[in-house]
């Protein structure tokens, strides 16, 4: 019996929106009212960098105190210098679910990491690597520049090429690495927006005046917690991946001298709010998501009528209006190894 066949499991919840919106005060405040329904429900992380150790401050990681109220999973599994890609994640979600449903407990997804979030319960597959094809075609690059790769991805994969950018050759090369590997194109191998896994998505939108006040009062506090000390302390354990979570290498540039501390703060706040922009463009192209003022005091009542309602099968959880088109957003970034 297929995943999203089993009428019988409550559907996961999932909370996604932009950085600094409020998500994983939602998904405490939402556990803490099926609780008191007598209906256990637990979080599992979706953001990608929560699962790193020793990043806490800079991720905004939930506090001792909320995952003492309700218990967290997916965080802090992995060290700094290891490498945690979707593809990883989606099979530790996958199994995190099914142990949390097997015990009766309703599992909440939250997290702002889009793909991490579809990955847990979307029709999503991941095609493998293989060095030796990525190799030749790396070589070919060099060789006959990235024009070539490109109109070839152009014959191969024409719906492909015309969502990609001709300039980016590592995606280029990825593209034919996978035609390669699969045997067939590219662009069908991109996520659908389509539950394997019966989920109800709740959505947290602000205005952008609000979203960038909520992005520069995270920054200020980050900074009073002590992220440059929590950034001194593991700068040296940082691998490619980790590196890359926003904030790690602005710190960093300002312990080097590179610029001064309050530089490397407000740099933090700017690229934090384009960030959230961009995020709030990624889900919007989700149609299934169900959207809610994050300013509302009402917020968790609000979202808890929504849960109730699709339990109640209202509207279906599955139908989308997005089309094979919105997935082009994800080309390259889906799956890159």
């Amino acid at each position: 019996m297929s995943e999203n066949k089993q009428d019988n499991i409550p559907k996961v919840i999932s909370i996604v929106g932009p950085t600094a919106s409020g998500k994983t005060s939602l998904g405490i405040a939402l556990a803490k009212k099926l609780a008191e329904r007598g209906i256990r429900a637990e979080i599992i992380n979706a953001d990608a960098y929560q699962m790193y150790r020793y990043m806490d401050i800079g991720t905004a990681k939930a506090s001792a105190q909320e995952q003492a109220e309700v218990p967290h999973y997916l965080l802090d599994i992995i060290d700094p210098e290891e490498t945690m890609t979707v593809a990883r994640f989606q099979v530790l979600a996958r199994q995190c679910i099914s142990e949390l449903q097997s015990r009766g407990v309703r599992p909440i997804l939250v997290g702002g990491s889009g793909l991490y979030a579809r990955a847990a319960v979307d029709d999503i597959t991941f095609p493998g690597t293989d060095e030796s094809i990525r190799a030749a075609l790396e070589e070919r690059e060099h060789k006959e520049g990235a024009s070539a790769l490109f109109d070839e991805l152009q014959q191969k994969d024409p719906v492909a090429a015309a969502h990609m950018d001709a300039r980016n050759p590592r995606r280029t090369i990825r593209a034919l690495e996978v035609i390669e590997l699969t045997g067939k194109p590219y662009s069908a191998t991109l996520p659908k927006y389509k539950y394997v896994i019966d989920c109800v998505q709740i959505g947290l939108d602000l205005r952008r005046e609000d979203l960038d006040k909520r992005v520069d009062l995270r920054t200020q506090i980050m900074r009073e917690q002590g992220f440059v000390d929590e950034v001194r302390a593991i700068r040296g354990r940082l691998g490619v991946t980790a590196s890359r979570a926003l904030g790690y290498q602005q710190i960093m540039d300002y312990l080097d001298g590179v610029w001064r501390e309050d530089e490397a703060f407000a740099d933090i706040a700017q690229k934090t709010r384009r960030l959230a922009r961009k995020q709030m463009g990624w889900f919007g192209r989700d149609a299934r998501i169900h959207w809610l003022d994050a300013l509302r005091l009402d917020l968790a009542e609000a979202a808890l009528a929504i849960v109730d309602a699709a339990d109640a099968g209202e509207f279906d959880c599955n139908s989308s209006d997005a089309t094979e088109h919105a997935t082009q957003h994800h080309l390259g970034d889906a799956f890159e190894a």
